[in-house]
């Protein structure tokens, strides 16, 4: 790999040459540059800016020096919350303090026996609670997971492996195919560098790095900075050398993860249903206990005694199972939520899935599987065929006015197919892809068409590897069994810079001339390719690279999942909106949210750009129009669902990747892929679709419709007998009769005999049995 060396419009003007030679001079100074002001520099200045050398790389001492004030590549977790700690905070729950304050005027009326039971009837609700409750927050701890363990370093001149935790600002990092991104790093050498941040920005399509300074001022948007290669990103392909520019807490993936320090899940609305039924009995309780005391004492009553009845009224206002019961109800639901196959990690969600009345989906690997698939084939003389199937795997057709094209039963699409094999350096291996997504959709089309063989029949004799800035690739390849012959050059890449290689195109097997007629309906047809959100490919074949002929064009796209469009006209028509949130382009997002159904005539869309430029309120104002979000971020992301919560939405958020996971926390529900997933985006979310199927979300959401249903039926079970209770008690006193129960006697009944009557009759009601 050579140097990058900067030409005159890129280097520093000299105002900035001297400030950055101000920082280089001064030793105590250790800059982070963000990776959007880094973009902008060219690479000597950023150098400069972080005192490093790019060949040479840092000495041991500096390193020293630096991890010294940065601290180490990875996340700081702050402490957990100690388990004692945790169990106390239940007992701040209203209906626990009120029994609390009951159990203490037992024991200071000396009525130990009711002291006891009080205090039993609280450690069993507050023990189910916490049980209930518990469940230890990884998400940021999953966060370190992201930043892979080892990573080729240069340091004092000399390459060295080693932990990726031990990298800081300056280091010079080399990379490869198959390596994730150590940290936040500046590339100064690219080869043919490809970068898949799916994970970080939801797009699709790997993105093509080069080493260029981007314009000042340009689009924010982190995909935008293809000078960048960012923390925890795969690469694709190619090769590359960078210098670090923000490790840890400091890089793109960091301030994710300070966004999710800062967020915290909301609650429930059965959390927020139970803490103000608690409120309410309370007041009730002690508004209620306050004149029948007052009464008592007017009637000339001993003082300890109205203190016993009073003790006697809490309890009885308190409807100590049911928390109880509704624990076991919850865990009933997640069993049965089990068996279809979606995991509930937190028990108070399944309710909250009954409640649910919008759902934000990412698209890339949630609605779509994440792998570049051929759609649609046409050939230079005119044939079009559509293509089945999904994924890189031969499952699917090649179809030509409903009839199945295999092999070379039909020269004019086979040509094309045959173009895209040995114009290739991928392969699939056991439905894996290894290289390209773009090639492994072309070796898909050919293993459909049984032609995936044709790839080991040549040989190659001369290569033009592809590049971002010549976008096209070809290849001089010669069959086996002519290895005396000079072979045949196959091309491949855009269209417009494929057809100036081309005099001429196929037609069943016979070269043509090529004129304007012919240019324009390629032309046309390209353009309407790219309307429907496919991504179009050209190809070429010849005996001379100047003078190739036409092949075809060949669309793909990253399809829908299969019954995912059913999935989503059934909520919709249940009353459910679904909303699509991604950062890949308006065009791709439309063109799916189109195909499933989402994106109608009238249908709005919003960009993140958009939404910076809105507050909370007017967002709240408009959000509810939208149907498709594109170009958004993490912060997008949060944002859109706190102004959708902020009009009183129970929202669900749906995604696979790093760049969901703030807003899976934010949301009501956050739902995560289980296949595709990353492990933040699980940590995260309060729901797992085990095998990726967005129809999971429809049984989940019945389930939750029938747990909140049998809820119902049994709080106002429960209510009834608490207040049947309080009502004996209290004409007993106003009648000056002797109290009828005592407090263990109400929460025997409370407790024990209530329980099992209320949870089968919502069972029952629930299952219809």
């Amino acid at each position: 790999m050579a140097d990058a060396e900067p030409d005159e419009a890129t280097l520093p003007t000299e105002a900035g040459l001297a400030e950055s030679l101000t920082h280089c001079e001064d030793e105590t100074m250790i800059p982070v540059l963000a990776s959007r002001r880094a973009s902008e520099l060219p690479v000597n200045e950023v150098a400069c800016l972080l005192q490093a050398e790019l060949q040479y790389g840092l000495t041991h001492s500096e390193v020293s020096r630096r991890r010294a004030y940065h601290g180490w590549n990875e996340f700081e977790i702050s402490e957990e919350e100690p388990l004692w700690r945790k169990y106390l905070s239940q007992f701040k729950d209203p209906l626990i303090l009120l029994l609390l304050a009951s159990a203490v005027i037992s024991i200071l009326m000396r009525q130990f026996d009711d002291a006891v039971s009080i205090t039993v009837a609280i450690i069993i609700v507050v023990t189910v609670a916490f049980v209930q409750e518990y469940r230890s927050e990884k998400s940021l701890e999953e966060l370190g997971k992201l930043v892979p363990p080892e990573c080729h370093c240069v340091r004092e001149g000399h390459l060295e492996h080693l932990l990726a935790r031990e990298l800081v600002p300056g280091d010079t990092v080399c990379l490869s195919v198959g390596e994730r991104v150590p940290a936040d790093l500046r590339l100064f050498e690219a080869a043919d560098l490809s970068v898949d941040e799916s994970s970080l920005t939801g797009e699709t399509a790997p993105c093509s790095k080069s080493t260029a300074p981007q314009p000042a001022g340009a689009n924010g948007h982190i995909t935008s900075r293809s000078n960048i290669a960012f923390m925890g990103t795969l690469v694709r392909c190619g090769k590359a050398k960078g210098i670090v520019i923000g490790t840890g807490e400091n890089s793109e993936f960091g301030e994710v993860f300070k966004m999710m320090q800062a967020e915290e899940a909301p609650k429930t609305p059965l959390q927020k249903s139970m803490d103000l039924l608690g409120k309410q009995l309370s007041l009730y309780s002690f508004g209620i206990i306050g004149v029948i005391m007052l009464v008592g004492w007017l009637q000339g009553k001993h003082l300890l005694d109205m203190f016993t009845i009073g003790v006697s009224l809490a309890v009885a206002a308190i409807p100590e199972g049911l928390p109880i019961v509704v624990t076991v109800t919850l865990a009933l639901g997640v069993m049965r939520m089990v068996k279809k196959r979606a995991i509930v990690k937190k028990l108070p969600i399944v309710e909250t899935l009954g409640c649910c009345n919008v759902i934000c989906t990412d698209k890339t690997g949630t609605l779509t599987k994440n792998e570049m698939t051929v759609t649609r084939v046409f050939s230079a003389d005119g044939l079009h065929a559509e293509v089945t199937g999904v994924g890189y795997n031969g499952v699917g057709e090649v179809l030509l006015d409903g009839e199945m094209v295999h092999s070379f039963s039909n020269s004019s699409i086979s040509k094309i197919v045959e173009a895209g094999c040995i114009c290739n350096d991928s392969l699939i291996r056991n439905n894996t892809l290894m290289g390209r997504p773009t090639e492994g959709a072309l070796i898909a089309l050919a293993m459909k068409m049984g032609l995936e063989g044709v790839q080991q029949e040549y040989i190659r004799r001369e290569e033009h590897p592809f590049s971002s800035e010549q976008k096209w690739m070809a290849v001089r390849s010669v069959h086996r069994t002519q290895q005396d012959k000079l072979g045949v050059y196959y091309m491949k890449g855009a269209y417009e810079q494929v057809i100036q290689f081309c005099s001429s195109y196929n037609s069943k097997g016979l070269t043509l001339p090529l004129n304007g007629q012919q240019r324009e309906l390629y032309q046309q047809q390209k353009s309407y390719m790219g309307t429907a959100g496919l991504r179009v490919l050209a190809f070429a074949s010849g005996a001379e690279l100047g003078a190739l002929s036409f092949l075809g064009l060949v669309g793909m796209i990253d399809p829908p999942r299969e019954g995912v469009k059913e999935a989503v006209g059934m909520l919709i028509s249940s009353g459910v909106a679904v909303k699509m949130v991604t950062g890949d382009s308006q065009e791709t997002a439309v063109s799916i949210a189109s195909r499933l159904g989402l994106y109608t005539k009238g249908s709005q869309s919003l960009s993140g750009d958009e939404v910076d430029q809105m507050d909370l309120l007017q967002l709240s104002h408009l959000v509810s129009r939208i149907v498709v979000f594109y170009r958004a971020s993490p912060r997008h992301k949060l944002k859109i669902v706190k102004a959708l919560q902020h009009i009183g939405a129970v929202v669900a958020m749906t995604g696979d990747g790093v760049n969901d996971a703030v807003a899976l926390k934010a949301a009501d529900i956050g739902v995560a892929m289980g296949q595709t997933g990353t492990d933040v985006c699980k940590e995260a979310a309060d729901m797992i679709l085990v095998d990726d199927d967005f129809q999971t979300i429809m049984s989940a959401i019945e389930e939750g419709k029938g747990i909140y249903n049998n809820i119902k039926n049994f709080v106002r079970f429960q209510l009834s007998t608490s207040i049947a209770a309080l009502t004996l008690i209290s004409l007993a006193t106003l009648m000056n009769f002797p109290n009828p129960l005592n407090a263990m006697q109400i929460l025997w009944i409370n407790i024990i005999m209530d329980g099992p009557p209320a949870q089968s009759l919502g069972w029952s009601l629930w299952t219809g049995t």
